[in-house]
């Protein structure tokens, strides 16, 4: 559900140089669907961690999905978003298939923002642990 509230406006971090691309981008992603391609280093990460900060301040009881191809990289994003948004520890978590079942049943249950593989999403959806 919307939360009235926040839905008016949304949040551009100011704590790195602003570019007017990844603003531009990010301002079209919140209000469409979008996919981003820009080469290695000009700010991706930050663009998706800016537009998943502003869902859950949005729909504060949703779900945000953030799949990479590999275990190394869904590490490596988590980490990253969670330094350029202060995404928080308790919201956010990292699923692997390495992880017991039991233990993603609980993750799914008591965070919001998720990074995985598609593979794990896949089995997690099949073995309908995941909401």
């Amino acid at each position: 559900e919307l939360d009235a509230g926040t839905s008016h406006s949304w949040i551009y971090p100011l704590n790195l140089p602003m570019r007017t691309y990844q603003h531009s981008i990010v301002s079209e992603a919140l209000t469409k669907n979008t996919l981003v391609c820009l080469p290695t280093g000009l700010g991706k990460t930050f663009i998706a961690a800016v537009v998943m900060y502003n869902f859950r301040r949005w729909f504060p009881d949703g779900l945000v999905l953030f799949m990479a191809p590999t275990k190394p990289l869904v590490a490596q994003q988590i980490e990253a978003c969670r330094a350029l948004v202060g995404m928080s520890y308790g919201d956010s978590a990292e699923l692997t298939g390495k992880m017991p079942k039991a233990e993603r049943e609980k993750v799914w249950q008591q965070a919001h923002t998720f990074f995985l593989t598609p593979q794990t999403a896949q089995n997690d959806i099949e073995l309908g642990i995941c909401p």
